[in-house]
């Protein structure tokens, strides 16, 4: 497993710096009120790279998640359409490449897997895995959170409040603070008020809509699981602290 490190960790990066530029490139030709949403994906893949070239402990995990939401997008949006449309195809298949290059012990090696890290934030191995399974799920949600905070809507406040709450809550984990988690709950709850007779569909151009249910779903359920393995631990504490 510990093969070709170098070669798939360079394949994510491009993939990353790809669709980073794509999404970049959509921010400039989008339709009004959309240029802030590929803009903020743009700079969603451009943290990926950059945190994979730096060779952050978190980077990894994080970058499995993107791959994994634009592998569900993806798979979702053909299996809706019901047609192999290539370009759907094709950001489908590099999604799930994106994921599959970065897995396994030897790519953890140079991220996850270092000692130094876990070392200053006294993290053992069980805490270690409750976090991978924390950013990984961060990272499937945040395309979802991205969307559902800035696609143009009628009361776009409260969604955006719960973005940003949802954002500054992921920074705060990857930089261990004990407040990423209220930030975290906090921002899921309140992009699901948000969606409190809110319209479904969001028109995008001609023909072509966003539905919102979808994306709550997919904002909101995975910022909760993101929050899951915390839960046992936070209450264990709770009970030792009574």
């Amino acid at each position: 497993m510990g093969r070709l490190t170098g070669e798939r960790r360079a394949i994510a990066a491009a993939l990353l710096a790809m669709y980073g530029f794509l999404f970049l490139v959509n921010s400039l030709l989008a339709p009004e009120g959309w240029g802030p949403v590929f803009g903020s994906l743009a700079g969603l893949y451009g943290t990926g790279f950059l945190a994979l070239v730096a060779g952050y402990f978190w980077a990894r995990w994080f970058v499995i998640g993107l791959g994994l939401s634009g592998f569900m997008t993806g798979a979702i949006s053909l299996f809706q359409m019901g047609a192999l449309e290539p370009i759907l195809v094709f950001y489908t298949a590099t999604h799930l490449s994106l994921t599959l290059v970065l897995w396994g012990n030897g790519m953890a090696r140079g991220f996850d897997g270092r000692k130094e890290w876990r070392e200053r934030f006294h993290l053992d191995e069980s805490a270690t895995n409750r976090l991978g399974k924390s950013v990984i799920r961060v990272g499937v949600s945040l395309p979802f959170v991205l969307l559902m905070a800035l696609a143009p809507k009628e009361d776009a406040a409260l969604a955006l409040l719960g973005g940003g709450s949802i954002v500054a809550g992921v920074w705060a984990l990857t930089k261990m603070r004990s407040w990423a988690l209220p930030a975290m709950g906090a921002g899921a709850l309140t992009l699901l008020a948000s969606t409190v007779g809110a319209a479904s569909l969001v028109p995008l151009s001609g023909n072509v809509a966003l539905n919102l249910d979808q994306v709550a779903v997919g904002a909101i359920g995975f910022t909760l699981l993101a929050l899951a393995p915390f839960v046992s631990p936070v209450l264990n504490f709770l009970k030792s602290d009574k």
